[in-house]
């Protein structure tokens, strides 16, 4: 079959490989010039790369690693050390680990914490640990009832102390959803911890070794162009086109650059879009539908990336850093951790700013200002005395909607990839997986959404 999908982020490209393997001719329609959506990355005119976020990829990520074993480049993932680092803000220029070591689970993420003593006290981290019991013992079905309440809530249904909160997860919920604990769901930081503590190298942290759009949608795209399909960019829809009964019948591409609009017709049509755009392309009769009036519930969330060229080092840490600073999020130095950007004399310091609500519409002048302010709490050591730091340059990506908004709730509202319509489907991180709004969760939903399509249609 020909399938056209409308969307080249990793939702829409791994199901296009997943067909592609299926024997299906995918057609992938992006309206942007470049690969990736929510991980797409520009070169600017000193030929640095530059990212729509800061990009982490778990060994609790199965789909993801399966797909670059599948792709023959898992050698581009850079694996780091087995920790995870959390900067002091009481002692500026210090930091606090929690060191995994070489055990089975969950014993190796028992003694990270156990060994951690700068954050938490013993009466901390056992109240901690019984409150995860329920998690651990009763698997993913406790923790999607806890979609009802937000972190904060369950916290103090468990009668955890709030100083684990504030020590550990408004850091931890920042860098999942870009938001704190007292909005974000239970179940989206009980998943995590739940993979952490049951998989042995589930918390383990690669960086990959260049852009995310060269080191693994290309690669992606190329599988799919070597078995007959097609990616096309600079190719937004316009409109979905539809038959008196409903189904689709065809995507309108909008004509650029003085081209005339043209309408692609496929067997099977698939949207990649993520929700936001979705909702605003649905046609009239579709919306009256309880299916996709569902996705009314989901929103996507501000986020901002930050990078900042410096004329030295400011760390040597090879790792990612949860800034545990009211403006930041997680930060790395990428000079340090990838490949491509490596430079053993600069940093280039990558910074998620979030939650970013508040700063979407500042100016990218003020959001650095803001940024650089809260570094010299971070390195106070490089930005005071005779030769302080010196920024060689910036460049601030802002994403008004990324990732749907994780609040409690959500879970109800997260579709299904098989939609009411006959020969359409749904494909994205926001779609139903165990994942959630995650990388992970956007190569399993293409997965699915693959499955689903093959499944389907051999049935009619």
């Amino acid at each position: 079959m020909r399938v056209a999908i409308a969307g080249a982020g990793l939702a829409g490209l791994s199901c296009a490989k997943y067909l592609s393997d299926m024997g299906h001719t995918p057609i992938v329609l992006e309206r942007r010039d470049v690969l990736g959506g929510k991980v797409a990355a520009w070169k600017d005119a000193d030929g640095d790369w530059y990212e729509t976020g800061l990009h982490i990829f778990f060994g609790a990520y199965p789909n993801m690693l399966q797909l670059f074993g599948e792709l023959g480049i898992e050698d581009r993932l850079q694996w780091k050390e087995h920790t995870m680092i959390f900067n002091q803000p009481e002692a500026p220029g210090t930091y606090s680990r929690f060191d995994f070591p070489d055990l089975p689970a969950p014993l190796n993420g028992v003694m990270a914490i156990l060994r951690n003593n700068d954050m938490l006290t013993w009466p901390e981290k056992i109240q901690f640990g019984i409150g995860l019991i329920p998690a651990m013992v009763q698997g993913q079905k406790y923790v999607e009832e806890m979609d009802k309440y937000s972190f904060s809530e369950w916290l103090k249904l468990k009668n955890i102390p709030p100083r684990v909160e504030k020590e550990v997860f408004i850091a931890m919920s920042k860098a999942l959803n870009f938001i704190n604990p007292d909005e974000i769901s239970a179940t989206i930081l009980l998943t995590a911890l739940n993979r952490f503590l049951q998989e042995k190298n589930g918390s383990k942290m690669a960086f990959l070794d260049g852009s995310p759009t060269e080191r693994l949608c290309q690669p992606i795209v190329d599988y799919i162009t070597d078995r007959g399909g097609e990616v096309r960019l600079n190719a937004p829809i316009k409109e979905f086109l539809l038959n008196e009964d409903g189904a689709v019948r065809g995507f309108e591409v909008r004509g650029i650059e003085g081209k005339s609009d043209e309408v692609l017709t496929a067997d099977i049509y698939v949207s990649a879009m993520p929700v936001d755009p979705l909702k605003v392309m649905l046609p009239q009769p579709w919306r009256e539908m309880e299916y996709f009036q569902q996705l009314n519930g989901l929103e996507g969330v501000p986020v901002i990336n930050v990078h900042l060229w410096f004329d030295c080092k400011l760390t040597d840490i090879d790792h990612l850093l949860f800034s545990r600073s009211p403006l930041l999020s997680v930060y790395a130095d990428m000079s340090n951790t990838c490949r491509e950007y490596a430079n053993p004399d600069r940093s280039m310091l990558e910074l998620v700013l979030a939650p970013a609500k508040d700063w979407i519409s500042k100016t990218d002048e003020e959001i650095v200002t803001a940024t650089l302010k809260e570094l010299e709490n971070l390195f106070p050591d490089r930005f005071c005395g005779n030769k302080p730091a010196k920024l060689l340059k910036y460049h601030v990506v802002k994403t008004p909607r990324s990732v749907y908004k994780a609040t409690p709730g959500r879970q109800n509202y997260r579709p299904s990839q098989i939609t009411p319509i006959p020969n359409f489907y749904l494909t994205g991180d926001y779609t139903m997986q165990r994942y959630l709004a995650s990388m992970e969760g956007a190569v399993l939903s293409g997965k699915l959404t693959a499955q689903a399509i093959a499944s389907r249609q051999s049935q009619n």
